[in-house]
């Protein structure tokens, strides 16, 4: 489907009357880019917020605002786009008759607009995703392609249309290989923050006979039980709304969080709960220069540090209850 991208460049000064003048023309859908919202993310009041942030968000504070408009490339989009074009061309001349105040600049006030095909881009991200052996036997495979089944392997089928998160990233693929090597026959596996529930499908097909996914978002929790039942484990595994801290009395000998450095340091006394002794306490989401205040938290809570293991700037840590 073809579509009109409309984009109005205005400064930080101008985002408002932009926004009215459009509204004066029943204009209401935009999307407001304002890199100052870039700062406000950076200056965090809470560390739990977020534990990193990339390059190429830290790179948009340089940006200049814009106000962007979308429309269906159709008569009524052609006639929503030239109301857009008057209404910014009259503000525009407001804005010099000094409508909002002698030398109040509102930015260039100009319209680019483009005509974009959808269908030429929409499934091209699915080029960068493809069967991938993680471990030493899991491949994890989205549902559009086909593979060749090696002897041993453990297939989980992925359709990120539908769920967030491939199992491809550092921080997962981190816990993959860790349950492999950790796992006994046997081992009931709790997934704490449970995501699409590829950790929870990765300890249903390592032979776990019961496997708990715990998520607090509820969408999550749809889309990791779909994805159980397309991996067909939910003879053994579930997915359920829950918070770790309160009403989930699950005991596993293996607890995988796979979660971000501060959540993890928050949760690990709750993990002590509901772990069985000589259990496996698998922690990821962990960048490196934080590895050693995440140990030490986690010895705090009960347990003894087994092994740190690293993959780029992340790293995971295993940890077993400490001997009474």
């Amino acid at each position: 489907m073809k579509y009109i991208q409309a984009d109005i460049h205005v400064n930080r000064e101008g985002i408002e009357p932009v926004l009215t003048a459009l509204m004066n023309v029943d204009i209401m859908d935009t999307v407001v880019e304002d890199p100052a919202d870039i700062a406000d993310l950076l200056d965090k009041d809470q560390d739990w917020e977020w534990d990193y942030v990339d390059d190429s968000v830290i790179e948009m504070q340089n940006a200049e605002p814009k106000v962007t408009v979308y429309m269906e490339d159709d008569e009524e989009g052609r006639r929503k786009l030239a109301a857009l074009q008057g209404a910014i061309e009259e503000l525009k001349a407001d804005a010099a008759a000094g409508a909002y105040g002698e030398d109040v600049d509102l930015g260039p006030l100009t319209v680019d607009v483009y005509v974009e095909d959808d269908s030429e881009w929409k499934d091209n991200w699915k080029e960068f995703f493809k069967p991938k052996k993680v471990g030493k036997r899991i491949v994890v495979k989205p549902t559009w392609y086909d593979y060749e089944k090696e002897e041993g392997d453990l297939v989980i089928e992925i359709d990120p249309g539908m769920a967030f998160g491939t199992g491809t990233h550092e921080t997962t693929s981190l816990c993959l290989r860790l349950m492999e090597d950790y796992m006994a026959d046997g081992d009931k596996v709790l997934d704490v923050g449970c995501g699409s529930g590829i950790l929870a499908i990765a300890g249903a097909l390592l032979g776990s006979p019961e496997v708990l996914g715990v998520e607090i978002d509820p969408v999550a929790v749809e889309i990791a039980q779909e994805n159980l039942e397309l991996n067909g484990v939910t003879d053994v595994a579930r997915a359920q709304y829950g918070d770790l801290t309160k009403g989930i009395d699950f005991k596993a000998e293996i607890v995988v969080a796979n979660l971000m450095a501060d959540l993890v340091m928050m949760l690990s006394a709750d993990v002590a709960k509901h772990i069985l002794p000589g259990g496996k306490y698998i922690s990821s989401g962990i960048l490196v220069e934080k590895r050693d205040q995440v140990a030490a938290v986690i010895r705090d809570c009960g347990f003894d540090i087994v092994e740190i293991r690293e993959d780029g700037m992340w790293c995971a840590i295993v940890a077993t209850p400490k001997e009474a």
